[in-house]
């Protein structure tokens, strides 16, 4: 796979599907490299028309790590927030999202289709807030606003979140950790694969494995604080897809992105948990491309 450099880091990404088909950003959430989109997903995207560009983001995978910033102060971290103050992180979903247009700028792109899950639709929704010229149309899957009132993670989701790190841990330990947050956040309406799951996360573990990077995701991620109000501002049209069994980022949360979007799209899946599992792929590819549509028939 190849490396570009955007915004000042060298970033890992792929491409599918036709050169001359428009752009299609896929924009993955907090420690996913760009190999957890599967390879039936982007195939069904470039079938589609779109020229489906993934990319690991920074500190993960085999984009550029920055170990030179340290790592957060999560004590420090969660005083400031609990006195309502904005804490210090080494960088902010903002400069993240300034890595998707940098991205873009480094692969000549003017404007694209921007689809992200979780932290990766807070990612597209600070694009297409900050830099709506660049974007055609914008997919939030499975993510959410940041308002403090939404509902949190159901307890086990909550818990794998807070439970400490192994001791001591080797390889198939942290296997086994990861594991218990797939099986947690998984689609209560269908299947949980167990030996393909396993699979994929030790393929991702030796692919790039970097701990530090995850803490300073989540350290992003914790203070981008409410966006309601920039999120009103998108102009961009917009699809929210949402589980309705999202034990994570609970479907109010996708609810409140769709009210808080003008004119978007909510499409809400039972039985999807937070995954974009093989029984709702076709569903989540559906939106993505009537959103993409509804783009050009408003140009």
């Amino acid at each position: 796979m190849p490396q570009i450099i955007a915004n000042g880091l060298a970033l890992e990404y792929e491409e599918a599907g036709s050169r001359d088909g428009e752009p299609l950003l896929l924009i993955a959430g907090l420690g996913t490299q760009l190999t957890r989109w599967s390879p039936g997903f982007v195939a069904a995207l470039a079938a589609e028309g779109f020229r489906v560009i993934r990319f690991d983001n920074r500190d993960i995978g085999l984009s550029q790590k920055v170990d030179d910033l340290g790592l957060p102060d999560m004590a420090a971290i969660f005083g400031a927030l609990a006195a309502g103050q904005r804490p210090a992180t080494p960088y902010t979903l903002g400069d993240m999202a300034a890595d998707v247009v940098g991205l873009m700028d480094a692969l000549k792109i003017e404007r694209a289709h921007l689809a992200g899950t979780s932290m990766g639709g807070m990612i597209a929704q600070t694009v297409a807030a900050e830099s709506p010229e660049r974007v055609l149309s914008l997919t939030s899957i499975m993510s959410t606003t940041g308002n403090p009132e939404l509902p949190k993670p159901l307890p086990a989701a909550a818990a794998v979140l807070a439970a400490p790190p192994p001791v001591n841990p080797d390889f198939e330990a942290m296997v086994e950790r990861g594991m218990a947050s797939l099986r947690a956040f998984s689609s209560p309406g269908f299947p949980f694969d167990e030996a393909l799951q396993r699979e994929n996360l030790k393929r991702d573990m030796l692919r790039g494995f970097h701990p530090p990077g995850l803490q300073r995701q989540s350290a992003a991620v914790m203070t981008a604080g409410d966006r309601r109000a920039a999120l009103r501002t998108i102009t961009a049209p917009t699809a929210v897809v949402h589980g309705v069994d999202d034990p994570l980022v609970p479907v109010a949360c996708g609810e409140d992105t769709h009210a808080n979007i003008a004119g978007s799209d909510l499409t809400l899946i039972d039985g999807m948990g937070h995954e974009i599992h093989a029984a709702v792929q076709d569903r989540v590819v559906a939106a993505i491309a009537a959103v993409a549509a509804r783009a050009r028939t408003a140009a």
